[in-house]
């Protein structure tokens, strides 16, 4: 199964299984039946109100009564945390790319694109979604989302519950750390935190640089302890903040 390996505004980095074409076609099917049996009990109860009240009365209570079948699917997902119907019983949901949830906004444009796909391309939006990494259709290239597992969604939440518990209890080091820029984490990151095989004449160089940066003249530790230090200092106070 493919992974989608996002990264937060604080560079915690998070995986994501997207859902495989087959069960989002399933979810769709789901949804499909369960509107058309909303609809047909629909039917049935305003031909037996037809009956009683006036045609006036009628058309209006019809437009009330179809107005949540039209836009089932951003309601939901906006409501939802995601999830229709049919994707919380194959336990999956949509995200943004951040693996936060769909705004209103988001929700809308994939529904609005969602008829294009299905009768004026006709298999081309099928086709985008087996031949795109993260089976992403093109209403979900339009809003920036995709349909993840929903257990990977949940690790999401487990991953940065558990960073910021430890920071709760965290005690840094170089409160200088609260001055580096997000770029400058980024470059410590992949130097020292993310890197396979340390190279330990960068790690010197960029240790040298960065103490003339912030004016730290502590050479009691060594280079790459004091650039993973500043790393996770630079976390705590960004999530104290």
């Amino acid at each position: 199964m493919s992974t989608s390996t996002i990264t937060t505004g604080q560079f915690v980095r998070i995986s994501q299984s997207p859902a495989s074409v087959g069960e989002r076609i399933f979810a769709r099917v789901i949804d499909t039946v369960l509107l058309s049996i909303y609809l047909g009990g629909l039917f049935y109860f305003l031909t037996y109100l037809n009956i009683f009240v006036s045609d006036k009365v009628l058309a209006w209570t019809a437009v009330g009564l179809l107005l949540p079948a039209v836009f089932y699917s951003p309601i939901c997902e906006t409501l939802c945390h995601g999830q229709t119907f049919g994707k919380y019983l194959l336990r999956m949901r949509v995200v943004k790319a951040d693996g936060s949830s769909p705004s209103l906004g988001s929700s809308l444009l994939r529904w609005l694109l969602l008829p294009l796909e299905l009768y004026l391309f006709g298999g081309v939006g099928a086709l985008v979604m087996i031949l795109n990494r993260n089976n992403q259709r093109l209403g979900d290239l339009a809003a920036g989302t995709m349909v993840v597992k929903l257990y990977d969604y949940r690790k999401v939440h487990v991953t940065l519950d558990e960073f910021r518990n430890a920071s709760r209890y965290y005690t840094p080091v170089y409160p200088e750390a609260a001055e580096l820029t997000d770029r400058q984490v980024e470059v410590i990151r992949r130097t020292v935190v993310d890197a396979g095989q340390v190279n330990s004449n960068r790690v010197e160089k960029l240790a040298e640089k960065i103490r003339q940066l912030l004016h730290i003249d502590n050479r009691g530790m060594d280079d790459e302890k004091f650039l993973s230090t500043l790393y996770y200092d630079y976390h705590y106070y960004a999530f104290s903040l």
